[in-house]
């Protein structure tokens, strides 16, 4: 009796984790229980103090749990169009879908930062009903090359639209109590080769363009974590560089989060702890052990690690998990299904519209392309998202009342039988195939003359997708294949000998070459990949149910080789198949810097990605110019007006001129003097999207503009040089727009 009270008083003395304590719980921590955090459970070492064999059924990790001081598991899961995790469990019938949200570039295109906070809002209530912690979303890499593998989870070619969108994804996720993990922290702007290529990158670039994004969403939305990128910058890898975690991250920006590792990042991890990369995930035995040891050989300090373990604990005491929280595994998804909706319907871009729009359901549509009956969602890769369903173009036509034409329908719906079935069986059950399978391109010649003199006009869908881990193939997925160019040139002879028009939906995860083709279409619809409600949205736009109001997030270029990145990414595809073992080259942390865009990539474009180099450098004609965008009806934009009060405040009236109800985007970019400091011809500062008007309706936006935001990165300080800025309320980067000055003189 007198042992079970005095193991009973020992018990009670034991404190376990509050907000409040957690200095008394690091040094109560062992040195073992400490590597056992920040490892994750990736590492079966520390399996037998306190792993947590719970968790969430595909979800990406976790961090282990040390029971007898109250510290559980907190649970990660992959984004960034929606929760990621399996959505059938043994011993249950029930499932466990998530809603596949619209791709980050259309989010982006939307230029709506209230419709992605609702976004992020329903995506984090999933989040917390299924019982994760922290979501790894979202990600805002530059789009500097068209080729990235990556670029359909990131947002822009520009830093500020990709900031403000990212930091108002997290401030909705983050809402329901839930973190977010922006990522990936820094430069990972090309997937070839992605845990050894070196980013060779000025101080300028690096911090005008590639980290601004991030600087953004810090700033605006504190994210509980931030995931650090694979690859190397100038030399040191991402996750082991002090000046970047800690000395910019932490001192310059005020992060106040977790600096997590992407999934098996890094070499040394006694250089992350020092680094102030917090958490290693998945984590591994050789990493706990590696940490153990560098503390007790010297090279690794306590006091590092100890500043490691108390920002995992301010996180883990934020948690559902630490919290008790019961979550539902049933969340609204029908709910969610409708923002999923919303936003797709404020991403779609009409960008060319010679009287083919809007079109229907009146008469018959003829409807071709494998894409219009297998609608892509989403990418491939840790982006993907195990949706309940997706709705096609088909399916979005039938129930917006169109009449389809027989002959074409019941070809393609047939055919499709077949190539579904061939592409299974190419995949099998993996549904994280960087190429997966795609139908191939059917062109029904017969079918497509006789469906001109029946039906009264042509939908024609295109398709892209690609996911994490490689990099596009330039002529396979960049430029249009040979049987979709037939396919489109055979349909637009058909029809237009018919007097018919033709529309081109494209279903991409990224830019396509649209030199080449552009003149076949009367109509250029650009939908990107918009989730699960996908064939709703753009059947809406078709037929003029919704008014497109997206705009380009990046600049279209004629062709790939007027790209400023060009000629510093990798094309290694054209020459030589894909082989992985090739980009494997690295031997202990020893790195290879042998071939250009493989071991490293040179940034020369430097500051001028994007609208950046082709209005300034280029001045060439661009297919469509970043920020474009169609509409069913006409703005008229008024009373500009700027003052300054420490900030510059900026206000244009918009009204609607035309005869249907829209919306509008006011792009605010500023010109420099630039005359003491090199600068683009103009840059986007701000940004307002009008809500629905009315015809005849106006309103007036407000945008604001930051004093420090007109400051360049020189001398390692930011400097506003001194004279006439320009203010300029446009409706893309290369329109005149609305002008006003002001002059800054000290």
């Amino acid at each position: 009796m007198l042992t079970l009270i005095l193991a009973a008083a020992i018990s009670a003395a034991t404190p376990v984790l509050r907000e409040d304590n957690i200095p008394e719980i690091v040094s109560l921590l062992t040195l073992e229980e400490k590597a056992a955090i920040l490892v994750g459970c990736g590492s079966t070492a520390f399996d037998g103090i306190g792993r947590n064999d719970v968790g969430v059924k595909g979800s990406a990790g976790a961090t282990h749990a040390i029971p007898r001081l109250g510290i559980p598991s907190i649970i990660f899961a992959d984004g960034p169009a929606g929760l990621r995790i399996d959505p059938v469990r043994p011993g249950t019938d029930k499932t466990f879908y998530c809603t596949g949200f619209p791709i980050g570039t259309m989010l982006a295109s939307t230029w709506n930062t209230d419709i992605v906070r609702e976004v992020g809002g329903a995506m984090g209530n999933e989040v917390l009903e299924y019982g994760v912690d922290v979501l790894l979303a979202p990600g805002v890499n530059i789009h500097r090359n068209p080729l990235c593998g990556r670029n359909f989870e990131y947002y822009s070619e520009d830093p500020l639209l990709a900031g403000e969108i990212a930091a108002a994804y997290i401030s909705g996720v983050q809402s329901n109590g839930v973190g977010t993990s922006i990522k990936h922290f820094a430069l990972n702007n090309q997937e070839l080769n992605r845990l050894h290529n070196d980013a060779r990158v000025s101080p300028r670039a690096m911090r005008e363009i590639y980290l601004k994004a991030f600087e953004i969403a810090v700033r605006k939305a504190q994210p509980w974590t931030l995931m650090s990128s694979y690859n190397y910058i100038n030399g040191t890898h991402a996750s082991e560089a002090p000046w970047l975690l800690t000395d910019i991250l932490r001192g310059d920006w005020g992060f106040r989060g977790v600096v997590v590792t992407d999934w098996g990042g890094g070499y040394d991890t006694a250089a992350q702890i020092h680094a102030g990369n917090d958490l290693i995930q998945s984590g591994s035995d050789s990493r706990y052990n590696a940490l153990i040891q560098a503390v007790k050989d010297g090279r690794l300090s306590i006091e590092d690690v100890d500043a490691c373990v108390t920002r995992a604990l301010e996180l883990i005491v934020k948690c559902p998990s630490f919290k008790g929280y019961s979550h539902s595994d049933d969340p609204d998804l029908e709910a969610h299904a409708q923002v999923c909706r919303k936003a797709a319907d404020e991403g779609v871009i009409m960008l060319k519209n010679d009287g083919a729009l809007p079109a229907g359901p009146d008469g018959v549509t003829a409807l071709l392309g494998v894409t219009s009956y297998d609608f892509i969602a989403g990418g491939t890769g840790s982006g993907d998202v195990h949706r309940p369903y997706v709705v096609d173009l088909q399916q979005g036509l039938a129930d917006g009342g169109f009449t389809l034409e027989p002959g074409l329908d019941g070809f393609y719906s047939k055919y499709m039988d077949d190539e579904r079935w061939r592409c299974r069986m190419i995949d099998g059950n993996n549904s994280w195939v960087i190429d997966r399978e795609r139908p191939i391109e059917a062109v029904p010649d017969s079918l497509i003359e006789r469906a001109a003199q029946t039906a009264d006009r042509a939908f024609v869908t295109i398709g892209r997708v690609f996911g994490e881990g490689k990099d596009r193939d330039l002529h396979y997925s960049y430029m249009l294949q040979d049987r979709e160019l037939e396919l489109l040139r055979k349909t637009a002879d058909a029809f237009h000998a018919q007097g018919k028009k033709v529309t081109v939906i494209l279903n991409v995860g990224g830019v396509v070459e649209m030199e080449s083709w552009q003149k076949l279409a009367d109509a250029i619809v650009l939908c990107w990949q918009p989730g699960e409600e996908g064939g709703h949205t753009v059947a809406a736009v078709l037929c003029g149910g919704v008014n497109p109001s997206g705009r380009l997030p990046m600049t279209i270029s004629r062709c790939y080789e007027d790209e400023p990145s060009a000629p510093n990414f990798p094309r290694v595809f054209e020459d030589k198949p894909f082989n992985y073992s090739f980009y494997r080259r690295l031997e202990g942390n020893k790195k290879d810097y042998t071939v250009k865009d493989i071991d490293y990539t040179d940034y020369a474009e430097d500051i001028y990605v994007g609208y950046r180099y082709f209005g300034t450098k280029a001045r060439n004609a661009v297919a469509y110019p970043f920020g474009y965008g169609l509409s069913y009806t006409t703005f008229r934009w008024s009373n500009m007006t700027v003052k300054s009060s420490g900030v510059y405040l900026v206000s244009v009236t918009v009204t609607n001129t035309g005869k249907a109800a829209g919306k509008d985007v006011v792009e605010l970019y500023v010109a420099a003097p630039g005359r003491s400091i090199d600068k683009p011809s103009r840059e986007l500062k701000a940004f307002a999207k009008t809500p629905l008007l009315q015809p005849g309706e106006s309103c007036t936006v407000e945008m604001t503009v930051p004093a420090e935001s007109l400051a360049s990165w020189e001398e390692q300080c930011w400097t506003v040089e001194k004279g006439r800025y320009r203010f300029i309320a446009a409706r893309h980067a290369a329109d005149k727009g609305l002008k006003s000055s002001v002059r800054i003189r000290d």
